[in-house]
């Protein structure tokens, strides 16, 4: 795990100056506190800081092959690293080192870019080659590490962070007022786009190709889903989807430096630790909560489940007072702004197991491979609210939308009568409805239907998705897009702000791809959400552990806390009316969401606290200015 950047001259051909190259570097100092390194090819420069944990000693880059006519940077691990380097060694290409950064270079020659597909793990790469002048830059099929960049005239800039790309752009940060509407309609931007104006991310699966004066982006991972013929039997996916488990895990150990787990109370994590279990014991375990002040809180659960399974567990408490006090500094983190509220556990859960570990596995990614959102339900059933008459359902849909409160009921009844696939899932996984986020803009400072823009981030998946189930559709969608943009990305910031490397088993390549193939009956069955994954904890986890609540980082906690603290500190800056959000929205607008949540008729805490972390991020920035698109 490092940080990776660097500059591309590839129309101008002018020399990389090394002072620049050394300023982009040093501003991701903190995702590498082990070594530094550069590379510079009069128009190409790299720049790499690291966190060893892969062969400590040999690891260093920007590494080359020995006739150096190819150079890599590479943030991520591979974990198929061994096999790789065996079936190259068996075409001729001899090793200099054990670091898992030498098969992407000798990949590369043997497999040109066809080595990306080769690849299991989490990257962002940037492969340099020197006899075709040719450079790709490449992010990882399900975006666990970030590739942001910039394209200016002549110049191409990338680093893992926008920092390093930030640190190229004179003058004041402009706002991306789309970005901004995507944002609030979310609660994250999605790929390519970026709050920023003039810096965009690599979407997952993407990469950039630059070379002869031109650069181009496409996606290089086209993983397309089929059904299996004939279809899994309940206890056949049950064997084979632990067998892949099994086989992940013991991968996503490798590693030189010592290994840890962030344990929820949940199955996830509680499944990650008993599978840890099988290649060793007393695993040290890390868990965040508010006390027991909080009936919701998951303290108790996290140690009980750590009792069970045998680990050496620290449990991290957290108060209200340290939520709005270091909610600036987490925000500052991220760089752009994510309004899912367990940025803020997960900022002291990583703070906290790094002083122990270099390491630490989470268990993200069941929930959207296996349907554990409460939006997966109506997904997975909408044939059945269809088929139902008008006299029916028209009356039912009047009466949720009466509802007080409940508002991703109201969101899910709405979303199912549309009829384009597309934008069904869309209106799943928005906040708000798109005229209503619009609405909150100050006149003429926002482009026309720009909430819809995530649909053409969309656009090129749709004939990949093609053989998805209804459920399988947006699940794909999710992988590639929600999971890699909000939970995925704070996850990178987060641990890395502490010089932590975090694994993701469960969304390994081969678990998700088998996954995608399966049924909707399979992953949400008889109104009961990750039913297969649930088959495969009860073999190691006791049921007391299984019937638990869903509560990830004490996510319930911090929403229930937020509404609290409209009391307090975070209602005084959404009231203000001299904050730094009513640059670009309404005041007006923003007290009626606040008054409808207040009163109970609606439950707004979602927009409000992205309005919240909107302000926050204005804060720690140079006063941008609103530009339009």
């Amino acid at each position: 795990m490092c940080g990776i950047c660097g500059q591309f001259n590839f129309r101008n051909q002018a020399p990389v100056r090394r002072a620049d190259l050394e300023a982009m570097t040093k501003s991701i100092a903190h995702r590498g506190p082990d070594d530094e390194g550069y590379f510079i090819a009069g128009p190409l420069g790299f720049g790499f800081r690291r966190l060893s944990i892969i062969d400590l000693a040999g690891g260093h880059q920007p590494m080359s092959d020995q006739e150096e006519s190819v150079w890599v940077v590479f943030n991520g691990e591979i974990y198929n690293f061994p096999e790789l380097k065996r079936e190259l060694q068996s075409h001729g290409h001899i090793f200099r080192t054990n670091s898992d950064t030498e098969v992407i270079i000798h990949g590369y020659k043997q497999w040109g870019d066809e080595v990306l597909n080769r690849l299991n793990g989490m990257f962002g790469v940037a492969i340099w080659d020197v006899r075709q002048k040719r450079l790709v830059v490449a992010r990882d099929p399900f975006g666990i590490k970030l590739i942001y960049y910039r394209i200016d005239g002549d110049s191409l800039y990338f680093g893992s962070e926008i920092r390093p790309v930030r640190a190229t752009m004179p003058g004041t940060t402009e706002i991306d007022t789309t970005s901004l509407n995507l944002f609030l309609r979310y609660r994250f931007t999605p790929s390519p786009y970026t709050i920023v104006k003039g810096v965009r991310k690599l979407a997952p699966g993407t990469k950039l190709t630059v070379q002869n004066g031109v650069c181009e982006e496409s996606r290089w991972y086209r993983f397309k889903p089929e059904p299996f013929r004939p279809a899994k039997s309940p206890a056949e996916a049950t064997e084979e989807l632990l067998s892949l488990y099994k086989a992940a895990i013991k991968r996503q150990l490798i590693s030189d430096v010592p290994v840890g787990l962030l344990l929820s109370g949940g199955i996830d994590s509680g499944l990650l630790l008993a599978l840890m279990n099988l290649s060793g014991s007393s695993w040290p375990t890390y868990t965040v909560g508010y006390g027991s002040s909080f009936a919701d809180d998951e303290l108790a659960d996290a140690a009980e489940t750590a009792r069970v399974l045998g680990s050496k567990h620290t449990s991290v408490t957290i108060t209200k007072s340290t939520f709005e006090e270091m909610l600036p500094k987490i925000v500052a983190s991220l760089e752009e702004p994510i309004a899912t509220s367990s940025i803020v556990p997960m900022y002291f859960v990583c703070q906290r197991a790094r002083q122990d570990v270099k390491v630490g596995l989470v268990g993200q990614g069941p929930d959207e491979l296996f349907g554990g959102y409460r939006r997966h339900l109506g997904v997975r059933y909408r044939a059945l609210w269809a088929g139902l008459p008008a006299w029916i359902r028209i009356p039912l849909s009047t009466t949720v939308a009466a509802l007080p409160r409940n508002e991703t009921l109201k969101r899910g009844v709405h979303s199912l009568a549309i009829p384009d696939r597309m934008r069904r899932y869309q209106h799943v996984l928005s906040l708000l409805p798109g005229d209503q986020v619009e609405g909150l803009f100050q006149e003429g400072l926002l482009p026309r239907d720009t909430g819809n823009t995530i649909l053409n981030c969309w656009e090129d998946m749709s004939e990949l998705m093609e053989g998805t189930d209804e459920l399988g559709g947006l699940q794909f969608l999710e992988v590639r897009s929600t999971l890699p943009d909000e939970l995925l990305m704070y996850a990178d910031k987060l641990s890395m702000a502490h010089g932590l490397e975090l694994r993701v088993p469960f969304i390994d390549k081969e678990i998700v791809e088998y996954v995608e193939r399966l049924p909707a009956n399979l992953k949400v069955r008889n109104g009961s959400r990750k039913w297969l994954h649930r088959q495969v904890c009860r073999t190691f986890l006791p049921e007391s552990i299984l019937k638990r609540p869903k509560r990830g980082f004490a996510s319930n906690v911090v929403d229930n806390w937020f509404t609290d603290t409209f009391e307090n500190k975070m209602a005084g800056s959404l009231l203000d009316s001299g904050s730094r959000i009513y640059q670009y929205l309404r005041p007006q607008a923003v007290r009626e969401l606040f008054e409808q949540h207040s009163t109970g008729r609606h439950d707004n805490h979602k927009v409000l606290f992205s309005l919240v972390v909107f302000e926050e991020w204005l804060r720690t920035h140079e006063e941008p200015v609103a530009s339009l698109n």
